[in-house]
């Protein structure tokens, strides 16, 4: 890195922190995990707001045994903003390998378990945040039960979020529209971080069974449309089985468009962000083994801003967004944006 880069970069990261803006960032499995291990090194007003649809492995089994919102998603946006060098991380991703508690994540068990002892799933998750000493706070989307129903091209219903794609998948159709078993309330806390936040993001994550459902919460569309934050919503860089085969960015866009609730009040996002990075030829010929490829960004939509770089960090055979430098050109559109109304 040049000695000039280098200094533009400190002074930026050290203008965010002296500033200290309220992120929100939604999202759910892996992709909001990655993002906020780099929006952390910026700001300590970080809140994940994170979907708890998730019906698949172990969460799935400690769901429907317990009765309780499934945590592996809670646990990995915990675990991404707690103290990388703690060992507390190495424990709560254990995963049994044998015995009753085979394929069971110690994390999960661990939250199930301090949801006994709370008062609610909710207190559960920010005792086990204080335990880790997390920078930031997670919070569920709800806490109501969110059963995801699909409506897929060809006609049929499928009911849970593991169960969507793999339908699709195999009838070798394409999910229409995604929706509520039955109507579910936003966190309060979870309005009250929008409200006050001075970024909200969106992304990256499985489009239908991670990002739009948080768009099915009753208050969440309106709370984020009504805010004065800059909105962000981060493009994923791979095609994903199931949901977006053959999807560019605009269509990931108009799928999200097409889910809004409260019609012509304007766009969700300012800004869009997207991937214009290259892939290795052993990494595409790796994910064309499952039918995937890049998500092109295809015609760009007004009103967005497009913003576009090279996010692509290939590690042990999957790509994953480059967290540093996506945290990085968020916080660069905010402090330009800020200049101008300042």
């Amino acid at each position: 890195m040049e000695i000039k880069e280098y200094i533009r970069e400190f002074t930026i990261k050290d203008i965010v922190r002296v500033r200290n803006p309220k992120v929100v960032a939604f999202g759910g499995g892996t992709g909001l995990s990655v993002i906020l291990r780099g929006l952390k090194k910026y700001t300590n007003r970080l809140t994940a707001i994170v979907t708890v649809g998730d019906d698949g492995g172990s969460s799935g089994k400690l769901r429907e045994d317990l009765g309780i919102l499934p945590p592996g998603d809670i646990r990995n946006c915990i675990l991404a903003l707690a103290d990388d060098e703690n060992v507390m991380q190495a424990l709560f991703n254990y995963r049994f390998d044998k015995g009753r508690l085979e394929g069971h994540n110690f994390g999960n068990l661990f939250l199930a378990a301090m949801t006994g002892i709370s008062a609610d799933f909710y207190d559960a998750i920010r005792r086990t945040s204080d335990v880790l000493q997390i920078t930031g706070t997670v919070l569920p989307v709800t806490l109501d039960d969110m059963t995801l129903v699909g409506e897929l091209a060809n006609g049929e219903i499928v009911e849970g979020e593991s169960k969507i794609p793999k339908a699709a998948k195999a009838a070798h159709t394409h999910i229409k529209r995604i929706s509520l078993k039955t109507p579910a309330a936003a966190l309060p806390e979870t309005l009250d971080a929008i409200k006050s936040a001075d970024i909200i993001i969106m992304g990256p994550g499985s489009l239908y069974t991670s990002v739009i459902p948080h768009l099915l919460i009753d208050g969440i569309e309106e709370t984020i449309k009504s805010s004065t934050a800059q909105k962000f919503y981060v493009g994923n860089i791979m095609m994903q089985p199931g949901e977006t085969i053959g999807y560019t960015q605009a269509d990931h866009i108009r799928a999200l468009e097409a889910h809004q609730q409260i019609k012509n009040k304007g766009p969700l996002f300012d800004n869009v962000v997207v991937n214009d990075g290259a892939l290795s030829s052993e990494m595409l010929k790796q994910y064309a083994k499952i039918g995937s490829k890049p998500v092109k960004i295809g015609q760009e939509l007004l009103p967005y801003r497009y913003i576009k770089d090279n996010f692509v960090v290939q590690k042990d055979k999957h790509v994953r967004h480059d967290a540093d430098l996506l945290a990085k050109r968020i916080f660069e559109v905010y402090m330009g944006d800020r200049k101008k109304t300042v």
